[in-house]
């Protein structure tokens, strides 16, 4: 089975084509364009502009996969949602239109879905996954915890309150004039400085629940930034704030995942997301389940399946196309603001 995966929620137009042997996944084609440079002068994404760039750069990226795409696929997976509904509508119109001209079955994808199925993408993860499995979901707009019973049985147990955590990066960054994405930054940055030099909050780490909020450690390094202006351009200053402001956002990450694997009786974790790119986070999480969940497996996506990509987006489809999970696509439409579970 193969399927061609469309992914166009934010800011990077994907597309790839992968096929499903047995368990195993081989990637055919993965072609990403990522927008990054585009919003850089912006300092944040703009929704008109990244729609009007994924129109731009589709045409190519298709003549990339090649003139006999229609008789090598079987099936079209797209992102339906969540995301921004500019950029969504832009991956959806393509993929209806392909739908009719192909008369391929099409499938609509969660891309919340799709980066946790990113684990899957590598075939030493497949060995180790065991249900039920607990998924942290962390990215520029998204942090949750998913709990899974099988894939396609999702119960979202714990999410963000207000910022996401790649948000709080972005925004730290911001703070401190680093550039943008802030979350590659920060981790620069935060090499070389001392995670206990500041001590900043970790916000409903010690609260009854699985959820997170990272609003208020946000603001703490605003604040901290205002009392020591004078420091605003000394770089061991700015380290120490970025090494302790990580550190709090994974210590926060890592404590609600032990928590809620406890809780329910978790024989694997997972990470999923942009921000599962991030070393620190990895190292972290290994090591508290490896002290606290002993007998519970840890797999991470490879790095070039952390950010949005269409290759996770072709696994999920092959999942739902087992099942025979088609839509119309007549009837497939964007959801910004779509839950997983």
């Amino acid at each position: 089975m193969k399927i061609l995966g469309i992914e166009t929620s934010c800011d990077e137009t994907a597309l790839a084509i992968v096929e499903k042997k047995g368990q195993d996944f081989l990637v055919r084609k993965d072609l990403v364009y990522s927008q990054i440079l585009i919003h850089k002068k912006y300092g944040g994404i703009v929704p008109e502009v990244a729609a009007r760039a994924h129109v731009e750069k589709m045409p190519e990226l298709l003549k990339r996969l090649g003139t006999k795409t229609n008789k090598d696929i079987d099936a079209i997976a797209v992102v339906n949602g969540p995301g921004l509904i500019t950029s969504l509508r832009v991956g959806l119109e393509l993929a209806k239109t392909l739908s009719f001209l192909w008369q391929k079955p099409l499938i609509a994808v969660n891309h919340i879905e799709a980066h946790i199925i990113a684990n899957w993408l590598s075939k030493s993860n497949i060995k180790k996954i065991k249900f039920p499995a607990l998924a942290l979901v962390v990215s520029g707009g998204h942090t949750e915890l998913i709990l899974m019973k099988k894939i396609g049985d999702y119960k979202k147990i714990g999410q963000t309150l207000d910022d996401a955590a790649g948000e709080a990066f972005d925004k730290v960054a911001k703070i401190f004039e680093l550039g943008y994405p802030g979350g590659p930054i920060i981790a620069k940055w935060a090499e070389r400085g001392r995670a206990d030099a500041i001590e900043f909050p970790r916000p409903l780490l010690n609260k009854n629940n699985f959820d997170f909020s990272f609003s208020g450690l946000k603001t703490a390094v605003l604040y901290e930034a205002r009392k020591n202006k004078s420091k605003m351009k000394n770089k061991k200053y700015i380290a120490d704030v970025c090494a302790s402001f990580q550190e709090a956002a994974v210590d926060t990450l890592v404590g609600k995942t032990i928590k809620a694997g406890k809780k329910h009786e978790i024989k694997t974790i997972m990470l999923a997301g942009g921000v599962s790119a991030n070393k620190w986070l990895r190292k972290e999480m290994a090591l508290a389940i490896k002290k606290f969940l002993p007998k519970v497996n840890f797999v991470m996506p490879e790095i070039k399946y952390t950010g949005d990509n269409a290759a996770m987006v072709a696994a999920a489809g092959a999942y739902h196309a087992v099942k025979k999970d088609f839509i119309d696509w007549r009837k497939i439409d964007a959801d910004p603001n779509l839950s997983l579970g």
